[in-house]
């Protein structure tokens, strides 16, 4: 056995390499989506001859994921096998930017300016300390004359004690002057030398925690080679903002004003990138859901007990009698990243966008829109009418789900929260409250007294008025929303008694709901009486 496992060893060929070189890479584009994003980076270094080598990619960040990564090598090189290392790295070069190493210089001089205030304020306050301890001892010399002292003596003693003590507050003094500016310095410098290092700390760098990519590859010859590496994040995103601008002048118009915000986590600052965005969603479904064939079946009326096991949760019920659901498989999703024949915006200058700290807001080009404008009413739940505009989103391109702030005629109405419009498709978006319509629906009195709904032990009847009025000075075509109950069921009968006939009956589908359009000149009132009638048998209870 051991010969044979020796045999093998001396056939089998293992990748050699005659170097190891070690080198970072530059970010130089970066695509993101609405979730997640492909950086693409350039690796520039030198093959030390030809032949094969190992090259090390000492900066990429800690959450890199080596699943989606693709490799392409310039002309003189062919990459061979790859992989990642996230422990024990080898050390790297802490390079600097060139805006870093002027940071660092300025953080440099402010620290040695900080290292002279406070050696300007330490040497006043040992002056001070100094002058304060002569005193201090003068003042505690005491005792009786000298055997032998004459008046001149003692007042030659006194003289010498008094100047000194005074030399001594003097210089005290006057130290304790020159201490202030000192002072004022050494704050300065503090303050100097901590907006340094803040402004050093703000500029783009290179992630703290990092991994490290492997590359075999094979040089043609010695010189300057050039990889370019592509993967994939999960931790950026953009999303877009809207503002839409309604107007009925000169023909009516909407415009639509997007603008982005493009944010990321991914370990690292993006300094001096090529931008693109994508309306792609690759984290997204990819694929579509997945229907399994569904069993029904009869069977006898069980005993109670069997009975009770039919209100059991869900995930029991499969246990007891659809045993064959439970292995159903989740709908498919993919995560691949392909940008295919989407919309994707490329923005014309080189962005920097800092890790984690900021949103960089980017504005799109503007997209124009013909709508229908007319004034919604509900009179059963509103008492003014609202603007709508009704257009079809002839851009060619989807807009994203994204806030959004109204104007209408140039001031602000209000915000929304747009959903997806794919391109193609027409949709209706409230532009505010319309003051100048008013509206009210009111049940007209019976001459008995009674309002306008009547009811007996198998009978109910309503009638409703609705009014709408343009208090303006421009009409406006309007379209009102009511309702009357429907039934599906034979004994239970619903008459309807309504003036003016609606337009639309059954609105997108929705049974009892109908809509009157119609034009509303300045100054015009409009009624439209409602009523309905519904009838059943004695015995029955409506619901």
């Amino acid at each position: 056995m051991r010969a044979l496992l020796a045999a093998l060893l001396a056939t089998t060929a293992f990748p050699a390499f005659a170097d190891t070189i070690t080198a970072g890479s530059q970010i130089i584009s970066v695509t993101v989506y609405p979730q997640g994003a492909k950086i693409t980076r350039e690796v520039t270094f030198e093959s030390p001859s030809a032949g094969a080598h190992e090259l090390l990619i000492t900066d990429l960040p800690a959450g890199t994921e080596p699943g989606l990564m693709q490799l392409a090598a310039a002309e003189g090189i062919s990459t061979g096998a790859f992989s990642l290392r996230s422990d024990r790295l080898p050390p790297r070069d802490e390079a600097l930017t060139p805006d870093q190493e002027a940071a660092k210089a300025t953080v440099e001089a402010a620290e040695a300016a900080l290292r002279a205030a406070t050696s300007v304020v330490d040497a006043g306050n040992a002056r001070i300390q100094a002058a304060t301890a002569r005193a201090g001892y003068l003042a505690s010399i005491s005792g009786q004359p000298p055997e032998g002292a004459t008046a001149e003596t003692l007042r030659e003693f006194a003289k010498v004690i008094g100047e000194e003590t005074l030399a001594a507050a003097e210089e005290a003094s006057a130290a304790r002057a020159d201490l202030w500016p000192a002072q004022k310095a050494l704050e300065e410098a503090q303050k100097a030398l901590a907006d340094a290092e803040a402004s050093f700390a703000a500029l783009p760098s290179r992630a703290q925690d990092y991994t490290v990519l492997s590359v075999g590859f094979e040089s043609a010859g010695a010189g300057t080679r050039t990889i370019t590496l592509s993967h994939y994040v999960d931790a950026a995103s953009w999303r877009p903002f809207y503002d839409l601008r309604l107007t009925r002048k000169d023909g009516g118009g909407l415009t639509i004003d997007r603008s982005v915000l493009v944010s990321q986590e991914t370990g690292e600052d993006w300094s001096g990138v090529d931008l693109t965005l994508s309306s792609s969603r690759p984290s997204e479904q990819s694929a579509p859901s997945t229907l399994w064939p569904w069993q029904r079946w009869i069977e006898k009326e069980q005993p109670p007990a069997l009975e009770r096991a039919r209100n059991m949760g869900a995930a029991e019920m499969d246990m007891v009698i659809a045993p064959a659901l439970a292995a159903e498989p989740a709908p498919i999703s993919a995560s691949a990243a392909m940008e295919g024949d989407t919309v994707v915006y490329h923005y014309p200058r080189k962005v920097d966008i800092a890790d984690g700290v900021e949103d960089l807001r980017l504005s799109l080009d503007p997209l124009q829109a013909e709508p229908g404008i007319f004034a919604l009413a509900v009179p059963s739940r509103d008492q003014s009418a609202f603007v709508m505009a009704k257009f079809t989103n002839s851009s060619g391109e989807p807009l994203l789900p994204g806030e959004a702030l109204l104007y209408r005629e140039g001031v602000l109405v209000g915000s929304t929260s747009l959903g997806l419009i794919p391109a193609g498709k027409e949709t209706e978006i409230a532009f505010g409250a319309l003051d100048s319509i008013t509206l009210s629906r009111d049940m007209p009195q019976r001459d008995s007294g009674q309002t306008g709904v009547f009811s007996t032990s198998n009978q109910l009847s309503e009638t409703a008025i609705l009014r709408i009025e343009n208090l303006g000075s421009e009409s406006w075509p309007v379209k009102v929303i009511d309702q009357v109950p429907y039934s599906e069921q034979q004994d239970l009968s619903v008459k309807t008694t309504i003036s003016p006939q609606p337009t639309v009956t059954d609105v997108e589908g929705q049974r009892g709901i109908m809509a009157w359009e119609f034009d509303l000149e300045a100054g015009a009132k409009q009624e439209i009486s409602l009523g309905y009638t519904m009838s059943w048998p004695d015995g029955m209870v409506l619901r």
